[in-house]
C-alpha cells in the first residue's frame, strides 16, 4: 500500500514531541515474525515520538505474522494476533484490515488510549474472563476501555460488578413500625437479627445525668456493628416499643437474648431512671449471634458452656442479673431457651459525679 503522507492524531506517547509527515513510501507486506520474548511489556515513556504511518494492518504486517507488538499509551504489549481478533470488538476490526492502523518505524502498533487496564483486556480476549480491578474507581476504568474497545462481554462483566458492590456497600436500616412487621421480618430473615430498641418518652421519671450519654452511646454502638457486620447481620431500629434502651439478638427466626439497658435509682429525693451501656456485653451477645450465621445451628455441649461462663462471671460482678425463659435444659435443648440479662432493677446510689 502506498499513499501520500498524512499528519497523525497526537498520540499520548509523544506529548512533549511535535509529529511530523513523512514523504511517499509503500510499506511492503512483511512475512516475518516479530522477534521477541512473548508477555513481556516495557515503558515508552521516554521514547521520542517516532514517524508513524497509517495504513491496513494486513497490508502492513501480512498474514503470517503470529505475533504483534502493540503500544498502548506509552505501555508496550507483544501478544498472538489469534488472541486480539478471537472476539467481535474494535481489536478485531483493527487486525483484520477492517480498520486503519498507526504503526511507528520500528513495527510497534500505536493505540492512543490508557495502558493502565490493557493487560486486563487481554486477558478477557484471552480467557473470557478477567478477575475485576479491586474498588469501584478501577472498575469503572476498566469499563470505559472495554467500551471504548468494544469488547460487550467485558462490559456486561464490570457492570454487574459495579452492581454487586452497590449492593454490599448499601448498609439498610430498616426501622419497624408495628409488632408484626417485626415479627415478619425476623422470622423471613435467615441471618441473625440484632434489634435495638430505645424510646426516651418512655421514662415516668427525671434521667440521671449520665444517661443520656449512655443512650447516645447505645445507639453509636449499634450503628458502629451495622457497619461492621453489614451483609452478615440483620440489624433492626424500634423506636415504638416499651422499653427505653433494649437490645434484642435473633438466630434462625428464634430470640436468643436479651440486654436491657435501664434502671431505677432511689435518690435521697425522688426515684430516676437510669440508663447503663454495657458495651463488653452486648458485643458478646452479637458474637453468640453469630453461631446462628450458618446451618447446622450451635450444638448444646457449646450454648451450655457459654452459659455456664456467663453465669459464673456476673455472679462475681454484681451489676447485672440474667435470667433464662423456657423449659429446662433436662426437659428439651438449650436452643429454646432465651437469655435475658438486666442490670440492676433497684438501687440506692446516684451515679451523678461530685459537684453535681
Amino acid at each position: 500500500m502506498s499513499g501520500d503522507s498524512c499528519q497523525l492524531p497526537l498520540h499520548r506517547l509523544c506529548l512533549q514531541t511535535q509529529v511530523t509527515s513523512t514523504g511517499s513510501q509503500a510499506i511492503r507486506p512483511s512475512h516475518e515474525g516479530i522477534h521477541g520474548t512473548v508477555g513481556n511489556q516495557g515503558s515508552a515513556s521516554q521514547m521520542a515520538c517516532p514517524k508513524s504511518k497509517t495504513c491496513s494492518y494486513r497490508a502492513a504486517v501480512g498474514l503470517g505474522t503470529k505475533y504483534v507488538r502493540l503500544n498502548v499509551g506509552g505501555t508496550l504489549f507483544y501478544t498472538t494476533l489469534q488472541v486480539l481478533t478471537r472476539q467481535d470488538s474494535m481489536l478485531k476490526a483493527m487486525f483484520s484490515g477492517r480498520k486503519e492502523v498507526f504503526i511507528d518505524r520500528e513495527g510497534w502498533i500505536l493505540i492512543d488510549r490508557s495502558g493502565k487496564h490493557f493487560g486486563s483486556i487481554l486477558t478477557y480476549l484471552r480467557e473470557e474472563a478477567v478477575t475485576l480491578p479491586p474498588g469501584m474507581q478501577g472498575a469503572l476504568e476498566l469499563l470505559a476501555e472495554a467500551k471504548y474497545y468494544l469488547i460487550q462481554g467485558l462490559v456486561e462483566l464490570c457492570q454487574g460488578g459495579l452492581q454487586d458492590q452497590k449492593e454490599q456497600s448499601l448498609c439498610v436500616i430498616p426501622v419497624v413500625t408495628s409488632a408484626k412487621e417485626e415479627e415478619r421480618l425476623i422470622k423471613a430473615c435467615t441471618k441473625p437479627v440484632v434489634k435495638l430498641l430505645y424510646n426516651r418518652s418512655n421514662n415516668k421519671y427525671s434521667y440521671t445525668s449520665n444517661s443520656d450519654d449512655h443512650l447516645l452511646k447505645n445507639i453509636e454502638l449499634f450503628d458502629k456493628l451495622s457497619l461492621s457486620y453489614n451483609g452478615r447481620v440483620l440489624f433492626i431500629k424500634d423506636v415504638i416499643g416499651d422499653e427505653i434502651c433494649c437490645w434484642s439478638f435473633y438466630g434462625q427466626g428464634r430470640k436468643l437474648a436479651e440486654v436491657c439497658c435501664t434502671s431505677i435509682v432511689y435518690a435521697t429525693e425522688k426515684k430516676q431512671t437510669k440508663v447503663e451501656f454495657p458495651e463488653a456485653r452486648i458485643y458478646e451477645e452479637t458474637l453468640n449471634a453469630l453461631f446462628y450465621e450458618t446451618l447446622p445451628v450451635p450444638d448444646d455441649s457449646l450454648l451450655e458452656a457459654t452459659r455456664r461462663r456467663h453465669a459464673h462471671s456476673h455472679t462475681h460482678c454484681g451489676f447485672h442479673s440474667e435470667e433464662e425463659e423456657g423449659p429446662t435444659p433436662s426437659g428439651v435443648d438449650l436452643r429454646e431457651r432465651v437469655r435475658r440479662i438486666h442490670v440492676k432493677r433497684y438501687s440506692t446510689y446516684d451515679d451523678r459525679s461530685l459537684g453535681h
